[in-house]
């Protein structure tokens, strides 16, 4: 149970151990926040790719989708060690929303033009309300050090992020590279902050936490997929887009069923484990995304309302699946003695590549996807408890 402490005492450490830890109500809050996110730069790409400039999109999607997921990963590894549900804990984590949202706001038009000049505001409160988190729970003496350099690290990229916004012009090599190289700070920051003493996130509630944002990932997929199912509603029903939908709609159930396969998904709380676990993770949700584009992109070619072929189409499905297969073996599977299903995931990737390079229709990666599920999922008696 979440005790209640005065708003200006520090967040004291949470219990790694708590038995029947669950997501909050203001997490899921929080979660709702990057659905709206994701689905303005899947929904980016998704025109990108019906319009044939899918590829000139890709790196402002990856720069779009990055940023949304480390915004949302820091709140949640933050949470998982030091929410204690006090009245300024929730005001700042609503600060932490409010910037969010107005990053959100506008990741459509972001996507489009490349201007950031309120995304950087709103990008700014973030982190700001993050610094402000940490510094609270820096007065806990036992995790001082490790929550001042989280603290100050993330200020530190703050004004990296500022001079970006005013030293580099959107689109540009120099734009992208330096983009790169303050993403690397982001990146460095937890792990030098953890050097000085792991933070006592909790292994269950963070596995919660991120098979929440796989489930969010999904119903971008979901959401293209009801537009197929749209096409027999009014005077001129279309079975073809049909096709379209009931194919998509097998493929991300099989990414449901291998995803949720293994219940113990983090396997320890060791340091390197749990940062390889936890960053891999942007392979999964990128690729689901891109597939959630992907199948929309489809639609609209069965619908003809594309300017590509199915040529072009096949590898925004085979390339995100290959990634999402990569992605759960390296963050997963990798780690695991699974006999002759351990190369499950990797193998099925090669052949979703191959499917790609054939320019196969989506039937096509649904029965790769069958195929990864019935090859890799355990028998239910063999699933680990």
């Amino acid at each position: 149970m979440i005790k209640r402490y005065t708003s200006f005492l520090p967040l004291p450490a949470r219990d790694p151990h708590d038995a029947h830890r669950v997501s909050t109500p203001l997490e899921l809050f929080f979660d709702l926040i990057s659905v709206i996110a994701i689905a303005a730069v899947t929904a980016g790409l998704h025109h990108a790719i019906s319009e044939g400039h899918g590829l000139d999109k890709l790196p402002i999607f990856a720069f779009l989708f990055i940023a949304i997921w480390w915004a949302w990963m820091n709140f949640t590894w933050f949470a998982s060690a030091f929410d204690n549900d006090g009245p300024l804990y929730r005001t700042l984590v609503m600060v932490l929303m409010g910037g969010e949202v107005m990053f959100a706001g506008g990741a459509a038009y972001m996507f489009e033009s490349g201007d950031f000049s309120w995304g950087i505001l709103g990008w700014t409160i973030m982190r700001i309300a993050m610094a402000a988190l940490w510094l609270r729970a820096a007065a806990n003496p036992d995790y001082r050090t490790t929550c001042l350099r989280y603290a100050f690290g993330v200020l530190f990229a703050q004004v990296l992020w500022i001079a970006f916004y005013f030293m580099t012009v959107p689109g540009t090599a120099l734009f992208y590279a330096a983009g790169i190289a303050i993403f690397l700070v982001e990146f460095v920051v937890p792990v030098f902050a953890e050097q000085a003493r792991q933070t006592p996130f909790h292994r269950h509630h963070i596995i919660e936490r991120y098979g929440l944002l796989t489930i969010i990932s999904l119903g971008e997929v979901i959401l293209a997929i009801s537009l197929g199912f749209g096409a027999l509603y009014g005077d001129h029903p279309s079975i073809e887009p049909v096709i379209t939908a009931v194919a998509a709609l097998v493929l991300v159930f099989c990414l449901f069923g291998l995803y949720f396969c293994e219940k113990e998904h983090l396997p320890s709380t060791d340091f390197k484990t749990a940062f390889t676990w936890g960053y891999g993770h942007v392979l999964i949700y990128a690729a689901i995304a891109a597939i959630g584009a992907g199948v929309a992109a489809e639609l609209d070619l069965a619908m003809h309302h594309s300017h590509v072929s199915q040529a072009d189409v096949a590898w925004w499905m085979g390339g995100p699946l290959a990634l999402f297969l990569f992605g759960l073996w390296f963050t997963r599977d990798r780690l695991r003695s699974l006999s002759w299903r351990g190369p499950a995931l990797p193998v099925m990737a090669g052949i979703a590549l191959i499917a790609a390079a054939l320019g196969l229709p989506s039937w096509a990666f649904a029965v790769i996807g069958l195929a990864a599920l019935i090859w890799r999922v355990p028998p239910p008696a063999a699933h680990t408890t």
